[in-house]
């Protein structure tokens, strides 16, 4: 890790070193985390920021380190903190490895899983010779999206509601070797396990496809979850609701209040953070792999979206198909037309798309209906209220990192307003009910990781409006997805392999 260098004579505020990274020091925020410091008695302090597939990385000092704000010079808060480049995933070489982790004053709070009083503080990545944010930085390219779109000038503000899904086992194994692969992962509730002696086996194990959603005893996560949500709420993420999902074995979501981008983006991570820490104390293990289990449904990420200006919901009309306004149609003629080219990011691991098959409640089908969740955009139609009108762009899962994914999203949706695209029809069918003939006519999400990212390679003009995402964030994404995990999995023996052509 790079020292801090520090100068001496100099005491003056806001001089030098502020401008030379963020341009302002926000003191009202700073002196905030002080008092949360000396109230919470707070020792350790915990620098949280995000690598390019999605994954929180940290690192921890003293309190005493943070200066205060009328020592500027000598403080974390303007100087920032170095760190190496080269070892975190989709970032630097190793010949260019230095880089500046800048502290986000307003995303401290009390760390919601250390048992040594920890500030955990979410940070921005900048480049230590340019002075500038770091263009490969998951969170500028969010703070870039939401900033291109108020200077679209369609809107000022966009909200969003993901419905974050995931698994929490008792026992997962898994390895992979030159001579074996194989995983194993087991749960109390798994509908498995109705048969096994367990001395004694007390049943009211959820059947396949019928956790959606049964009472206590049958939802055994029911105090676990509870526990999970106080602690979210704790950090600031508000909480909506949460309930045992539609799988055997441990399916649980949890649904946040919709926000801004970048601050939801934020929570996402906390979240994430907070289920597996939970889940890890009470010796259970929780995962967001979107299919970790085989015939039953997976975990996605339902995202709703909203654009809003001067205060108004501008995807409201009262007169329009399932209450949205055409520029919330061409939003959505935005989202179908890039679909594939967004789940590159949205549903960006190879397991993604062992969820997106027909048959699991899974929204294949690129298409939009008001109430149909056999659609990859649904309208909710809960209540005719202005303000709670959006879009349900539901094909995305949890493996995303969600700064990446709802910029892709609102790019598709202002490339579609931009460019008045129609999305057509709306679809008020089971398509999965359909025939083949009209089935044909609708087209699917990519069958793959591979074609998704194929369909990035094509379709990013979209993408790079508004200096958004960069050349080099597309480039150095499709290289790592290629590289490290679909030629990877390319390589290896599956196990089905072996009962299908072991005695040939």
């Amino acid at each position: 890790m790079a020292k801090r260098k520090r100068e001496k004579g100099n005491t003056g505020k806001k001089e030098g070193p502020a401008l030379r990274w963020n341009g302002r020091i926000d003191e009202a925020e700073i002196q905030k985390v002080n008092k949360l410091i000396k109230e919470k008695g707070i020792e350790i302090v915990d620098l949280k920021f995000n690598d390019l597939p999605g994954l929180w990385q940290h690192f921890s000092l003293p309190a005493s380190e943070l200066s205060e704000i009328d020592d500027p010079v000598n403080s974390i808060w303007v100087e920032g903190i170095g760190f190496d480049g080269s070892s975190i995933r989709g970032f630097q070489k190793i010949h260019e490895s230095d880089m500046i982790l800048m502290l986000d004053p307003s995303t401290a709070v009390l760390d919601p899983a250390c048992e040594v009083p920890t500030l955990s503080v979410i940070c921005d990545i900048y480049d230590p010779l340019s002075k500038k944010p770091y263009s490969r930085d998951p969170r500028y390219v969010a703070k870039k999206a939401a900033a291109y779109l108020k200077e679209t000038g369609i809107a000022d503000t966009s909200y969003w509601g993901p419905e974050m899904e995931f698994f929490i086992f008792n026992d997962v194994r898994f390895d992979q070797t030159e001579n074996s692969g194989y995983y194993f992962v087991d749960s109390t509730e798994g509908e498995w396990n109705s048969g096994k002696e367990e001395k004694p086996n007390l049943g009211y194990k959820p059947r396949y496809k019928e956790g959606y959603f049964p009472v206590p005893p049958h939802d055994s996560l029911q105090d676990l979850r509870s526990r999970i949500i106080l602690e979210m709420i704790k950090t600031g993420i508000p909480i909506e609701v949460h309930h045992h999902e539609v799988a055997t074995a441990g399916q649980c979501e949890i649904d946040m209040k919709f926000g801004r981008l970048v601050k939801i983006a934020d929570s996402c991570l906390m979240y994430k953070y907070i289920v597996k820490n939970i889940a890890r104390k009470n010796n259970m293990v929780a995962t967001f792999m979107p299919k970790p289990l085989f015939g039953d449904n997976g975990s996605g990420m339902h995202t709703h979206q909203s654009l809003w200006k001067d205060g108004r919901n501008i995807f409201y009309d009262p007169k329009g198909y399932g209450l949205i306004s055409q520029l919330a149609k061409y939003y959505i003629g935005g989202l179908l037309k890039h679909a594939s080219a967004i789940l590159a990011f949205a549903a960006p691991t190879t397991n993604s798309y062992k969820r997106l098959v027909p048959g699991y409640e899974a929204p294949v089908n690129l298409a939009y209906s008001q109430r149909n969740r056999s659609a990859a955009v649904r309208i909710p139609v809960y209540t005719e209220n202005p303000k709670t009108k959006r879009v349900e762009f539901r094909p995305p899962d949890a493996s995303c990192n969600p700064y990446l994914a709802f910029a892709a999203m609102l790019m598709a949706g202002i490339d579609g307003i931009v460019n008045k695209i129609d999305p057509g029809a709306p679809l008020d069918k089971n398509i999965y009910e359909l025939g083949e003939k009209e089935a044909r006519k609708i087209p699917s999400v990519p069958g793959s990781l591979e074609d998704a990212i194929a369909a990035l390679e094509q379709d990013h003009g979209f993408l790079l409006a508004g200096d958004v995402f960069t050349k080099d964030v597309i480039d150095t994404w499709i290289e790592y997805k290629r590289e490290k995990e679909i030629d990877n999995l390319r390589l290896r023996p599956h196990p089905y392999e072996y009962y299908l052509y072991f005695d040939i």
